[in-house]
């Protein structure tokens, strides 16, 4: 019989031996559930959390296929303690439940039930639980005050008993929206993610990018059919979003409004930025008034990995509207999953990007980490630099210059994107490559001459700085090279490298490149931005700048 590539500890963590047959069958199981928190070269070190033990829940997955998982794969008997856990932690999810006090009224009071009197008595009796809630009705019932759903879904998660809303949502102000699928159709996993948010009502769509995040977006209005809030990054993604309605839909652009710094358009289908929304006068959020400008049906959260926190607060207070929030990954570097879970509403689909690969509809990649040293003038300014500086220096050499062409050189006739995160950097960089440069002070029209510039091929180059990490369709993007980043963001690297994702017009592999200044905490925050895509599958190549044409010829020619 033949040991399997898991060893599951008492702590809940899980090994994972990289080099095992089937490691990547396990790791492809693990996703579900757990988490990757180290990815070393030779065993991947895995946890498995309450939140995503609710996740895998409230997505259909019983504790008895996740247990079957951990069987299946185990080098040795996985510990009794750690099986009752993950029975009792799944348990758990919808033992207690939000519900109208007479379901067929969609307007009378919401209550919090639970068929075991036990667990409300505890809960009911917290500090924190007890103001949102009223005078129990019996001993199974407790009304919940009006305000109140956001933050008592919140502080039941932190307690440790996630409750099931099934309060319903307003269906909002009726408006006809039909998908238009002229010469193409939804691909599978849209349509099950589709289905699976119309059955929830509310949650997090978890796919690729590349995958088609807006079309699962578009269809899910059409099933709504109702006026619709769509939230985004910056005011480039609200373009796209408004050209991929078009394009998608029935909806004209008399139909959608955009609602940004520069445009302020209020229409049955308006899409904002989150820098609006959030956005102050003297102290005062001064856009918040979007928020009924219409009866919403439905609210549609785009990359809800970098929801701010002011629209976590404005979003507990419209659990009674249907929010979808999609996204590449539930990472958060801020720790607010729980809040993702609670307020937007939990994961009801996710589709593994090698999934996706697989199957065509995202372009295959490779990933190279290439380490360079630095001068010795730069060495030494790192050496005495404070603590806080040292990334900066260490990101920010020179010697990424020369690495940077040669790359560029050994992918000729390709298109190249360098990314990175400090602004000096990046116009250093683009004057040495001749390239043009685009930063958030780049104004909007500009950038978009230089994105489809570079869509049709009159640009090669282009040197970009974080504005492009995410919601900008690149699709002939076929090289990214990071030369600097938001120290240790595993969602950052797992967008950059989304950048490349978008399916080719030629069978080229992307290429994801990596420099890396040796023996710095560029190379500490490196291992950690890695972390994610190590969980999808991805390999990083490591490879010493000085022997990267002879090992990137070798690795060419075994592709």
């Amino acid at each position: 019989m033949t040991l399997g590539p898991l060893i599951v500890q008492s702590d809940h963590t899980v090994l994972l031996e990289v080099a095992h047959p089937d490691a990547e069958d396990a790791r492809h199981e693990l996703a579900v559930f757990a988490e990757l928190e180290r990815a070393p070269e030779h065993i991947h070190t895995y946890r498995v959390t309450r939140l995503g033990l609710w996740n895998a829940r409230a997505a259909g997955h019983s504790s008895d296929e996740i247990l079957a998982t951990l069987n299946k794969y185990a080098k040795f008997p996985v510990p009794t303690g750690v099986a009752s856990e993950i029975e009792d932690t799944m348990r758990r999810y919808g033992r207690l439940t939000i519900e109208r006090r007479d379901p067929a009224d969609r307007e009378s009071p919401l209550v919090l039930r639970s068929d075991d009197a036990m667990i409300l008595r505890e809960v009911s009796s917290a500090k924190k639980v007890a103001p949102l809630l009223g005078n129990k009705f019996d001993d199974h019932t407790f009304p919940v005050e009006p305000w109140a759903r956001g933050e008592l879904k919140q502080q039941l998660v932190a307690r440790g008993w996630p409750a099931e809303d099934l309060a319903g949502y307003t269906p909002g102000e009726p408006y006809d929206i039909e998908l238009v699928q002229d010469g193409w159709e939804l691909r599978d996993y849209q349509l099950k993610a589709v289905e699976a948010f119309e059955r929830g009502g509310s949650g997090v769509v978890v796919l690729p990018c590349g995958a088609g995040k807006t079309i699962v977006g578009a269809a899910s209005m059409a099933e709504v059919g109702a006026k619709t809030l769509i939230l985004v990054t910056n005011a480039v993604s609200a373009r796209q979003w408004r050209d991929e309605l078009i394009r998608r839909t029935s909806l004209t652009a008399d139909d959608i409004g955009e609602y940004s710094g520069q445009v302020k358009e209020v229409k049955p289908v308006t899409i904002a930025t989150y820098q609006i929304l959030t956005s102050r006068r003297k102290g005062e959020y001064a856009h918040l008034s979007l928020l009924d400008a219409q009866n919403w049906g439905v609210i549609i959260y785009d990359e809800v990995h970098l929801l701010p926190a002011p629209v976590f607060k404005l979003t507990a207070e419209l659990q009674a509207r249907r929010r979808l929030g999609l996204t590449a990954t539930l990472v958060r570097e801020d720790g607010r999953e729980s809040d993702v879970f609670s307020l937007i509403g939990p994961k009801r689909y996710d589709a593994a990007w090698k999934d996706i690969e697989a199957q065509g509809f995202i372009a295959p990649a490779a990933c190279f980490e290439v380490r360079i040293d630095l001068s010795e003038s730069e060495r030494l300014d790192y050496a005495v630099a404070e603590d806080q500086d040292r990334y900066r220096i260490a990101s920010s050499t020179l010697q990424k210059q020369p690495l940077a062409r040669r790359i560029i050189d050994r992918h000729e006739g390709e298109s190249v994107l360098v990314i990175g995160q400090y602004i000096d950097q990046l116009e250093s960089m683009a004057e040495a490559l001749g390239a043009p440069l685009i930063t958030g002070q780049t104004p909007i029209d500009e950038r978009e001459e230089l994105f489809n510039a570079f869509r049709s091929g009159e640009e090669r180059i282009l040197v970009v700085s974080k504005v492009a990490n995410f919601s900008v369709d690149l699709p002939d993007a076929s090289v990214a090279i990071q030369i600097s980043g938001s120290f240790g963001s595993r969602q950052e690297e797992a967008q950059r490298l989304g950048r490349l994702l978008r399916p080719k017009s030629t069978s080229l592999t992307a290429s994801f490149y990596t420099l890396i200044a040796r023996d710095t905490v560029d190379q500490d925050f490196a291992q950690n931005r890695q972390r994610f895509l190590a969980e999808q599958g991805y390999a990083y190549t490591i490879l010493d700048a000085d022997q990267f044409e002879q090992a990137t010829g070798a690795l060419s020619a075994t592709s």
